[in-house]
């Protein structure tokens, strides 16, 4: 394998689901592999670095793959993503025309070719309030600042844990507050496909996640910050009921 950007694409995944990892030729890659039952692994070519833990939680996983990481730059990746060769080597020219951005958030389509959600036309600088839509897979690190400031995934958060939304809005509102500058650019990065664990859904787990990840970002601004978040356009359809309990944090 021929590694020619200073970049590693972090893959987390499950032992049963690794086999589906779309490798690409031009960066390093890692698999993280969520393994609680210690099932068996698939091969793996010599080139690509494997990390077993024996615990479940993607958080978990995003964390293991800042420690072991070698490379530059770190994109998040997960078993069901292809990833976009031109738009690789895109964020990485801009990431070392930047020095000062520590976090380059960017966008992905889906099987369709359309854009999984709204997006800004321009690029535009990383904010509490902007961020909030953030996916993994659309994000690139600067590794040597995250680790430079102790900018770690909440595992509490996260597909696998009991709050299994929000590690990401987490990780960029830590980073932030520690005075990190990230940036979104409108750079397509990714396919993913069109569902998934961050669809808003009009259900008590949905409603009490969410809560607290508002909970966690903005602390007693929180009440706010959830009301605003549900009457900002789009309209969030999150139900009467679901928006009252919603807001306060029930």
């Amino acid at each position: 394998m021929n590694n020619t950007l200073p970049l590693t694409i972090g893959y987390s995944t499950l032992a049963s689901r690794a086999k589906n990892i779309k490798f690409l030729a031009s960066t390093s890659n890692l698999v993280v592999i969520q393994n609680p039952d210690s099932s068996a692994l698939p091969n793996f070519s010599r080139e690509i670095t494997v990390v077993e833990l024996h615990s479940r939680g993607v958080a978990k996983s995003r964390n293991a793959a800042i420690d072991h990481v070698k490379s530059k730059y770190l994109l998040f990746g997960d078993d069901d993503i292809t990833f976009n060769d031109a738009g690789i080597s895109q964020a990485v020219s801009f990431l070392e025309s930047n020095p000062d951005t520590s976090i380059l958030l960017m966008q992905a389509i889906d099987e369709s070719g359309k854009l999984r959600k709204s997006y800004p036309t321009n690029g535009c600088a990383l904010k509490l309030t902007n961020s909030a839509k953030a996916a993994t897979y659309e994000m690139m690190i600067r590794v040597a600042d995250i680790k430079k400031n102790g900018i770690r995934f909440d595992e509490n958060f996260g597909a696998g844990a009991p709050n299994y939304l929000g590690d990401e809005y987490i990780f960029i509102a830590d980073a932030i507050r520690s005075g990190l500058n990230g940036k979104f650019e409108p750079i397509t990065i990714a396919i993913h496909p069109s569902e998934s664990s961050g669809s808003l859904r009009n259900s008590s787990s949905d409603r009490a996640a969410r809560a607290k990840i508002f909970s966690r970002v903005f602390g007693v601004w929180a009440p706010l910050m959830r009301l605003l978040f549900l009457i900002k356009p789009p309209f969030k359809k999150f139900g009467i009921v679901n928006s009252l309990l919603f807001i306060f944090g029930k």
